[in-house]
């Protein structure tokens, strides 16, 4: 699988990784610290091939992927879920990640929309969902999050991240349903 767009991951050992599952090139941050000689290179980056942010799916991931996006608008982004990326030493990165959640991270890649798009789902929606608050909240919510390819994302932000992938409404109850079905035949 090639991959066009460069890749922006945290450290040396995403960039095995990355290299492992696909053929593509990277960009690390060196941390959650983002220089300033490193957002210019994912500027060049954005402008002569596209960029793909994958950070791990922790705070720290979270941060760089925010300082980038702010700084450059318009980049893609691709996540893997908590459960794909965690080591039984509970280690948790994209360097511990399969090839193929690597890969399926990267075929689900979604674009950040527009700034001013607000998803037509309401935050009403998200709490009679039982998503912002109370027993399973945050275990359905890394389920969405996994489900519609846009990350896991706390109570106060996941409307935020709603809205910056343009989640139709129809997408977001497709979700829920594919998850409630999947808890079903757990039980």
């Amino acid at each position: 699988m090639k991959i066009k767009e460069i890749i922006v991951v945290e450290g040396r050992s995403d960039t095995v990784a990355i290299k492992r599952a696909v053929d593509a090139d990277t960009i690390e941050t060196n941390g959650s610290a983002v220089g300033e000689d490193v957002l210019k290179r994912i500027e060049l980056a954005y402008e002569r091939r596209g960029v793909i942010i994958l950070t791990d799916p922790d705070y720290p991931g979270t941060r760089i992927r925010r300082i980038v996006s702010e700084r450059i608008p318009g980049c893609k982004h691709a996540f893997i879920p908590k459960s794909k990326a965690m080591r039984k030493n509970r280690s948790l990165g994209v360097e511990h990640a399969s090839d193929e959640a690597i890969q399926q991270a990267l075929k689900e890649v979604r674009s950040a929309g527009k700034s001013t798009y607000e998803s037509d789902v309401s935050r009403s929606d998200l709490i009679m969902a039982g998503l912002m608050s109370g027993d399973g909240a945050k275990q359905k919510r890394e389920a969405l999050g996994e489900r519609l390819a846009i990350g896991y994302a706390n109570g106060k932000q996941l409307k935020k991240r709603l809205d910056a992938f343009e989640i139709t409404a129809e997408e977001f109850q497709q979700a829920l349903k594919d998850i409630e079905q999947t808890e079903e035949k757990r039980t």
